[in-house]
């Protein structure tokens, strides 16, 4: 997988939504030649331990502090796995990394360093509805720790007058409560229809739990940060079936 043998390199990895099955093989063989891994601690935990492998797990707010330790490891030889769940490229890992990259000193620039892209969790909710996201769409964290609140509102209100579908992030913490909040009251002023909203929970695990209210009905407390919301567009339809309903966003136009 990686092309340096014998010195050190850094992969930038997906673990995917939750199931092992939904790991990429260009993950798992990165994750096998690794001595390191480093990542947030929930992350981290699902990376079986072995000889000769040094698993760094730390804070989610770190990640900054994280990607250095990465490039320094990468930088004396360490065969280096940083793990995001999801996809790294997708509100995750990877940009830190090459923000630290840019950041850093010039030897950093001679590390070999690989993206390896995984199954993200709005990708993976999406499948288990159907295809909510067939159309034009576009994903908004809603999380207020690197950005401020103004600016995800002024987001939220442009991608509903935009009629796009819209797949939230990071919907509802115990820190954050309002957030999701916010964002569906300016949804219903904006929109002015009763378009579906899918609450997909804990996609891929045991735990996994699916529901599709109307606009009207969503109400935050139907989230938390294992939650992706994930709010059609006003061509977005359901099909009714006795085994389930399947939400879907045509790709023609009406």
């Amino acid at each position: 997988m990686i092309q340096s043998a014998g010195a050190g390199w850094l992969a930038i990895a997906g673990l995917g939504p939750g199931d092992t099955a939904l790991v990429t093989p260009e993950v798992s063989a990165a994750l096998t030649e690794a001595t390191d891994v480093i990542g947030y601690i929930p992350y981290v935990a699902r990376v079986p331990a072995r000889d000769g492998l040094t698993l760094h797990a730390s804070d989610n707010r770190v990640e900054i502090d994280r990607a250095r330790h990465a490039l320094e490891l990468a930088a004396e030889g360490a065969r280096v796995v940083v793990v995001s769940s999801g996809d790294p490229g997708v509100f995750a890992m990877a940009a830190a990394v090459f923000e630290a990259l840019e950041a850093g000193p010039a030897a950093w620039g001679e590390i070999d360093i690989r993206v390896l892209p995984g199954i993200t969790a709005m990708l993976a909710a999406s499948a288990r509805a159907g295809a909510p996201l067939g159309h034009d769409f576009c994903a908004i964290n809603l999380s207020d720790n690197l950005k401020p609140q103004a600016l995800i509102e002024r987001r939220v209100r442009l991608a509903a007058e935009a009629d796009f579908a819209i797949a939230f992030y990071n919907p509802r913490s115990k820190a954050r409560l309002d957030g999701l909040v916010r964002a569906f009251e300016i949804l219903r002023t904006t929109c002015g229809d009763d378009r579906p909203v899918l609450f997909a929970r804990a996609v891929s695990t045991p735990e996994e739990a699916l529901s599709i209210v109307p606009l009207t009905d969503a109400r935050a407390e139907m989230a938390d940060m294992r939650t992706m919301v994930i709010v059609g567009s006003s061509l977005t339809r359901i099909i009714a079936r006795a085994s389930g309903p399947i939400l879907y966003t045509p790709r023609s136009a009406p």
